[in-house]
């Protein structure tokens, strides 16, 4: 019996509910850079290394965790099948989709690591006026500046500069919480308006456009339970072409027996539905993917639909 939490995960990472997925992944990278700021972060309090380790800190892993998640995107592999097979050219509404999707993980970092201030403080410390800071009964000393301010995130510098250290600490987290809410604040202006236009230029219609989500999401739970039990009876099939049997358990000769399977489809089938897929009508009648346009015998340069909308399958 499969292990219930297992099964669980399973379950939710399938799952085509992108919120549930974009809370995990942004849940997942939060404990990443709790973890990384606890335990790898290390700033090296020097003048120059101190600009380039905070940046990197900062976007290093942002934009590494950005190019995974397009890579790990099936719509990506999609983008490069349709651009090779179809020639396809709506890129901005295909990219948008996939970079939406992708950013979830760095924007969370970003505004993790901006609300610490941590790597904020230690990339920015050196360059503090030192005119501006006030401390009580005492001056800032004008010799070695940039590098009294660079020791400053690792609190080396001497006692009597513990409350210019203090004011720069305080001062450099409140301008990068303050960044860092701002960029929030950003992304979910525009999350906001791009929902907006979406829905407004869309000509689907709020329960047409859930059906056409649900159908999507049903045909690639459907075919990819068949492509592995028709995988695993055509390999069944000829494993005992090979050797003149094959080794079954109980439920593969059920399979077996059940659904005789002869051959695979030709690649121009394969072809035919893979790809990206933007809603398209034919006559009227809607062609919720590109399985459903080759059922219909629509497949083929001369199909072109009446209708064409940029709005991408989920």
């Amino acid at each position: 019996m499969a292990n219930p939490i297992t099964h669980f995960l399973s379950r939710i990472f399938r799952s085509k509910d992108l919120v549930t997925l974009n809370v995990l992944v942004a849940l997942g990278t939060t404990g990443g850079q709790e973890l990384f700021s606890l335990l790898a972060f290390q700033c090296p309090c020097s003048p120059v290394r101190n600009f380039r380790y905070g940046l990197m800190a900062s976007l290093g892993p942002a934009l590494l965790l950005f190019f995974i998640s397009i890579i790990l995107n099936n719509q990506t592999r999609n983008l490069v099948d349709g651009c090779r097979c179809f020639r396809t050219k709506k890129f901005p509404c295909i990219l948008y989709s996939i970079v939406g999707r992708a950013a979830v993980a760095p924007l969370t970092w970003s505004f993790i690591s901006l609300l610490r201030g941590d790597a904020y403080v230690c990339a920015f410390s050196e360059f503090v006026d030192p005119s501006s800071l006030t401390a009580e009964n005492e001056s800032f000393p004008l010799s070695h500046t940039t590098q009294i301010l660079a020791m400053f995130p690792c609190g080396e510098s001497p006692e009597n500069l513990s409350g210019f250290r203090e004011e720069v600490s305080r001062r450099l987290k409140f301008e990068s919480q303050l960044f860092g809410w701002l960029l929030i604040g950003s992304v979910a202006i525009l999350v906001f308006l791009t929902k907006c236009l979406k829905h407004c230029c869309s000509p689907l219609r709020y329960r047409q456009e859930a059906y056409w989500a649900r159908y999507r999401a049903n045909e690639d739970q459907l075919f990819q339970h068949t492509a592995e039990v028709h995988s695993r009876v055509l390999a069944a099939s000829n494993v005992q072409r090979f050797f003149g049997f094959v080794a079954l358990n109980k439920e593969d000769e059920e399979l077996v027996a059940k659904f005789p399977v002869q051959g695979t489809q030709p690649r121009p089938q394969w072809n035919a539905i893979t790809g990206v897929y933007l809603y398209r009508e034919n006559l009227g009648l809607p062609l919720h993917s590109r399985l459903h346009k080759w059922a219909q015998g629509l497949s083929g340069k001369g199909t072109a639909p009446d209708m064409e909308v940029a709005l991408l399958a989920p």
